[in-house]
């Protein structure tokens, strides 16, 4: 079996979006981390919820799988980088551009001057050919740096409850793949 540590983006993710849809499917197999600074961003704030939802998990079952969107990509990247667990997977979906124009700016204090690096664990990206927050030139580059298979998909913009993608089966699809390597 495996335990999902649910990392959404700013302010978390609303019932309608692929995440929370997951998250309740899961039930109990599920932990969401929860920052104090959801609204504000604060990178180290974000990273020790992280782990704390990563000790839930890592309790439950042997295997994590770490589910993140958006700002979360970044949070998930700098917990992997400090914490090199064993047994983990991560599927990074949407990472915005810390350096792009449209970054949220109320990320921007310690989010900014992020850059990608090896991931310690196998790992996916997807990423829509639309997002405004991340040009698909920039996700490409992310996947190459953070040594992950990328996904690119088409017309998806941020790849959240907007993109009308309901409960996104193709996208558990690559999840189920991934924690079965």
């Amino acid at each position: 079996m495996v335990a999902y540590v649910v990392i959404p983006g700013i302010d978390g993710s609303d019932e309608r979006h692929w995440q929370s849809r997951w998250e309740k499917r899961w039930g109990a197999s599920a932990v969401r981390i929860a920052p104090a600074s959801w609204s504000r961003p604060e990178l180290p704030d974000w990273v020790a919820a992280v782990q704390t939802a990563y000790e839930t998990a890592s309790r439950r079952e042997r295997q994590v799988a770490l589910v993140a969107h958006s700002l979360g990509c970044w949070a998930a990247a700098q917990w992997l980088a400090r914490a090199r667990p064993d047994g983990v997977v991560a599927f990074l979906v949407a990472p915005p551009d810390p350096r792009g124009a449209a970054f949220p700016r109320q990320a921007a204090s310690t989010f900014l001057d992020l850059s990608a690096r090896p991931l310690p664990c196998p790992s996916v990206l997807v990423a829509s050919d639309d997002d405004p927050y991340c040009d698909p030139k920039t996700a490409t580059s992310f996947a190459r740096d953070w040594q992950a298979q990328h996904h690119p998909m088409e017309n998806r913009g941020h790849i959240n409850a907007a993109s009308g993608l309901g409960d996104w089966p193709a996208g558990l699809e690559l999840l189920r793949r991934l924690v079965g390597r």
